[in-house]
């Protein structure tokens, strides 16, 4: 427990320190935000934000996960480095895809399909590696079972899991990079997902099933490694925290498609290897409903020959089309996805105690 607290705290203070100084490294190499032509026109003064500020997300978090083991002496887990690894990888998609705005000094970075064929490669090797690395109990990070609040007796083969976790980390990498339009809205949604994956991963540890005294309770879990990843959980949402500081309204730096791939990279992960495949729904609400939102407006407009459904997808600029202001628009949108973390753990909760 001191870990996870530790991690968190060395993730704030990390994050908050010294991303101004990456502030200043950024802004003097030049690397600020492009802006589409086609977006909302009251984005066009933030033109030339510091961006790929994903980089102190994802350095903070390993440092503070790596940190925290040296410091507390616990031994580093196969699962939590399987997440880290899966983190980097997309991190480092995502920020080939903001480099080459930067080079290019226009929007358009990496091609969709070079961007999906990246993030698949990371997801599939995540599946892949997932499937090794059994403890004493014969546990693997990720299970061929599905799951909900706990696996479940559907079980699919290796094939299969590798594309449903491909479809996973792709869908919530996307649907995160599809968030992040407005100061500090995609930054401040993840750090209340990833506290309730402290919160799941904390209550799986002390029900776990490899525990003695839970050995005769029906339903105690079967999870390989849930303190540590709620350890990283809890550097993730400190990372996130201390970020947020210089990333809310007016944001002095961007976190860019580096962070945002890598964020919705950790939030698979965590689901995933926690055994909660199916609640990310509710989890990671905010991120499915603003998903949809492009999907409906996409699929609409192609079926109805050039109508609209939004004035402009992802949602939250349909809002500012209709003229509400900035942070009326983030703080009800992380209103709405606290309400559905809570949502979510409480049917966690909930099936524990029903069950």
């Amino acid at each position: 427990m001191k870990g996870i607290l530790l991690a968190g705290t060395l993730a704030t203070l990390g994050s908050f320190l010294f991303t101004p100084v990456f502030i200043r490294i950024l802004a003097k190499r030049g690397y600020g935000q492009m802006i589409r032509d086609d977006g909302p026109k009251s984005h066009h003064s933030k033109r030339g934000t510091p961006t790929m500020g994903g980089i102190i997300l994802i350095g903070g978090t390993s440092a503070s996960y790596l940190l925290s083991h040296l410091v507390t002496g616990e031994k580093m887990t196969s699962s939590a480095l399987l997440v880290l690894a899966l983190i980097i990888g997309l991190g480092a998609v995502g920020f080939l895809d903001d480099y080459l705005k930067v080079v290019r000094q226009n929007s358009q970075g990496l091609r969709a399909k070079q961007k999906l064929f990246g993030q698949a490669i990371f997801a599939a090797s995540f599946a892949i590696a997932g499937l090794h690395f059994r403890d004493q109990a014969g546990l693997t990070p990720i299970s061929l079972h599905l799951s909900t609040v706990r696996e479940t007796s559907l079980k699919l083969g290796s094939v299969l899991l590798v594309l449903w976790v491909i479809f996973l980390v792709l869908g919530t990498s996307n649907g995160v990079n599809l968030a992040d339009g407005l100061d500090g809205l995609a930054t401040g949604a993840a750090i209340m997902t990833f506290i309730a994956f402290v919160v799941i991963g904390v209550w799986e540890f002390k029900q776990s099933c490899g525990l003695e005294q839970n050995t005769i309770i029906s339903k105690c879990y079967v999870v390989r490694d849930p303190l540590d990843m709620a350890l990283l959980a809890a550097a993730l949402a400190g990372s996130c925290a201390g970020f947020l500081w210089w990333n809310a309204s007016p944001a002095k730096i961007f976190m860019g498609d580096v962070g945002s791939l890598a964020l919705g990279g950790a939030i698979a992960g965590l689901a995933i290897t926690l055994r909660t495949e199916f609640l990310l729904a509710l989890l990671g609400g905010l991120f499915v409903i603003i998903t949809l939102s492009v999907i409906i407006q996409t699929g609409y407009f192609k079926l109805s020959g050039g109508k609209r459904v939004f004035k402009m997808a992802p949602l939250q600029h349909h809002f500012e089309l209709l003229g509400w202001g900035e942070v009326t628009i983030v703080i009800r949108f992380w209103i709405i996805a606290g309400m559905t973390v809570a949502a979510g753990l409480g049917i966690f909760y909930g099936q524990w105690v029903v069950a």
